[in-house]
């Protein structure tokens, strides 16, 4: 009993170390731009999503590209809100907006049945999305946008052996379940109907 009692307080102390130090840098799940819908946590989506997957569905926003090279949550739909245009433009390559996002999620959802989890990179992508889906007939209640996305929010605190990687939150940086495989019934279907 003292043995468990031990760990017990060990794991705290830990805990609140690193919460502290996570404090110290300026580090909290920023709270995303306004929009429609909520935001969540990757573990609180993660939860709700175990609780009625039914009903419930995680919808990676991002490109074709970073679905498949980066990796994406198990049981993710990749509908993208963007294109990977192929093109380079200034800086980086050029996205283009999918005009068709709100038909495509009503071809695979039901907005008065189905809960809506939405996931880009860092978190900027799906609350662009959660407003999209509730254009498209979603209720509020019913959207929400993952803060720190797959990959999690930048390092700012320029003391750490991390500054400017993507490090803080994200479901990938949470241990939440995540993979490399393409399953055909999940991925976006304009593709396959490309085929």
């Amino acid at each position: 009993m003292k043995q468990v009692k031990k760990t017990l307080l060990l794991s705290l102390a830990v805990v609140f170390i690193v919460s502290a130090l996570a404090y110290a840098q300026g580090f909290e799940y920023e709270v995303n731009k306004p929009h429609k819908g909520k935001d969540a946590t990757p573990i609180v989506a993660y939860i709700m999503l175990l609780k009625d997957p039914g009903h419930s569905f995680l919808v990676d926003v991002r490109t074709q590209p970073e679905y498949q090279f980066l990796g994406h949550p198990e049981r993710a739909y990749n509908i993208p809100v963007r294109f990977w245009s192929g093109k380079l433009g200034e800086k980086d390559y050029i996205e283009v907006d999918n005009p068709d996002f709100g038909k495509d999620l009503l071809a695979r959802f039901n907005p008065k049945t189905d809960t809506l989890f939405f996931m880009c990179r860092s978190g900027s992508r799906s609350v662009v999305t959660a407003d999209e889906a509730v254009k498209a007939g979603w209720p509020e209640d019913k959207v929400f946008s993952i803060m720190g996305g797959f990959e999690g929010d930048k390092i700012t605190f320029k003391k750490s052996a991390y500054y400017g990687q993507r490090k803080l939150g994200g479901w990938r940086n949470e241990g939440l379940p995540w993979t490399y495989d393409i399953d055909k019934k999940l991925v976006y279907q304009r593709d396959l109907a490309q085929q």
